[in-house]
């Protein structure tokens, strides 16, 4: 489906360079995988900050080794709700869902042996707060897996899957305000690729998104990129299982309609719900007017926002086509069919060549995960660095989010003792419990009598108590609230 193209500025002339350059390296990483074509990682510059310790041993809970946060800047005006990550790819570390208080403290892991976790957040579900998640193992590029819903207490109560025996890719999961939800998939095809220079037997990547019924599993839509975008708009160099479209974001509009981000293509989406496209942002054959400094390329992560403006993650790269990712908030003017820049962030020498999210937070501030840089940020809306924060070991996360939430874990509050004799240490911590603010150390002679003997404030994920000469023999520990009310307590252990 030909359509003329508005006219080519410098920025839009120096991506269609980058993307005709040699196709994708991989050096085997995931990180290389999810970029989805379009040449070699760019080198990231030091963005200043030290190089996180190694992930604490725990003596309650030495099943954990939860990836350390280390918060670099932390001014006033920061949002203090807790930080919501998944990272990944470390050569030595856990991987899974990760929730950090507002100093990096870690509150609760999910760790997940021989699988990938992204896209961790809290969405709400039949009236109620939910974690949810996509799990599962990344093949060309996108996921094969499923969704998790979990509730308050950690417990899973919904395991959601794609539709038509498709895999749920790990880009997107959206409960949406009627209980439906939005995924996205990929099915490899058998494809004619002359028009574009490649073989006339080739195998694209089907890009999909669906939206499903919650309540029922029923498929209620399916859109697929070959039927609606024509091979010509990528700008992803023609290779084996080509990912001409690579589809990251999917999100409901204000007006019911649909929000569609397309890495490849450099192009944000708006899709009716019968499946057509109302309009393209960016790419070849834009259809607005793009203000100055509104180009972007390689992107994730478009949503509409409140009032009404769009915000993404320009990664910029890959192939380097800008000196920074950026996080974008544009004027999106549907009427005059112009976009116009309010406002961009950067972080001094990031160049993320994959992944990535912007986040409008309560408090009015903007929350950026920088994807393949183990980093997230948060400033203010005029740009001034508040927040920042370093993964460890070299891990990823494809998105990161701070959000409210309250959790009290179904198990009991973890116990461990050190020492002999008169001289004995106790360790306690709660995974997941976000309400926790002392410890109280119990102890007595008979298992169904104990007493409050030495109490102290929570001291991060693992909290330290010294237990007096004379105990009794059995001790326990109590989480008390910030109130002092009893949240939990652990299993009384004989000495």
């Amino acid at each position: 489906m030909a359509r003329a193209a508005h006219t080519i500025t410098r920025r839009q002339l120096l991506r269609s360079a980058g993307a005709g350059a040699a196709g994708l390296a991989l050096s085997g990483t995931l990180a290389e995988l999810l970029i989805g074509g379009g040449g070699p990682v760019p080198a990231v510059e030091s963005a200043g900050a030290a190089v996180p310790p190694q992930p604490p041993r725990f003596r309650t809970r030495p099943d954990l080794r939860i990836p350390t946060l280390a918060v670099t800047r932390n001014e006033p005006g920061a949002s203090t709700d807790p930080i919501f990550i998944a990272p990944y790819n470390s050569p030595t570390g856990q991987a899974g869902a990760v929730i950090t208080d507002a100093g990096g403290e870690p509150l609760w892991e999910n760790p997940l042996a021989n699988k990938v976790t992204t896209n961790f957040r809290v969405q709400s579900y039949r009236g109620s707060p939910v974690l949810t998640w996509w799990e599962g193992d990344i093949e060309l590029g996108h996921g094969v897996g499923e969704y998790v819903i979990a509730d308050a207490s950690y417990r899973t109560i919904r395991r959601v899957q794609a539709a038509g025996h498709m895999r749920g890719d790990l880009h997107e999961f959206v409960i949406t305000p009627r209980d439906t939800a939005l995924l996205t998939s990929y099915v490899v095809r058998d494809w004619d690729l002359m028009s574009v220079g490649g073989p006339a037997k080739g195998t694209i990547q089907d890009a999909r998104f669906q939206e499903i019924d919650l309540a029922s599993g029923r498929l209620l839509l399916e859109w697929r990129s070959v039927d609606h975008v024509s091979l010509e708009e990528s700008y992803s160099p023609v290779e084996a299982n080509w990912d001409f479209f690579h589809i990251n974001s999917v999100d409901l509009d204000t007006d019911g309609n649909l929000l569609v981000s397309a890495r490849s293509t450099h192009t944000v989406y708006k899709i009716a719900r019968d499946g057509q496209i109302m309009w393209r942002l960016g790419g070849k054959y834009g259809d607005f007017e793009m203000g100055p400094d509104t180009g972007f390329a390689w992107q994730h992560h478009a949503r509409r926002q409140a009032d009404g403006t769009l915000t993404l993650f320009d990664n910029g790269a890959t192939p380097a086509v800008e000196r920074r990712s950026r996080g974008l908030i544009l004027d999106v003017d549907e009427a005059a069919m112009t976009a116009t820049l309010v406002r961009e962030y950067s972080h001094a020498g990031v160049l993320s060549g994959s992944q990535g999210s912007v986040q409008l937070l309560a408090n009015g501030n903007v929350f950026i995960c920088w994807g393949e840089t183990p980093r997230v940020s948060e400033f203010d809306r005029s740009g001034n660095l508040l927040f920042d924060a370093v993964l460890g070991e070299k891990y990823e996360c494809y998105r990161a989010f701070r959000l409210p939430w309250s959790g009290r874990p179904a198990a009991a509050p973890a116990i461990a003792l050190d020492g002999s004799g008169r001289s004995r240490t106790v360790y306690a911590s709660w995974n997941g419990a976000t309400e926790v603010h002392t410890w109280r150390l119990l102890a007595g002679a008979r298992r169904d009598d104990l007493r409050a003997v030495a109490s102290t404030p929570r001291q991060g994920f693992e909290s330290v108590l010294a237990l007096p000469p004379r105990h009794g023999g059995h001790v326990a520990v109590e989480a008390l609230d910030a109130h002092g009310r009893p949240l939990g307590r652990s299993p009384t252990v004989k000495l």
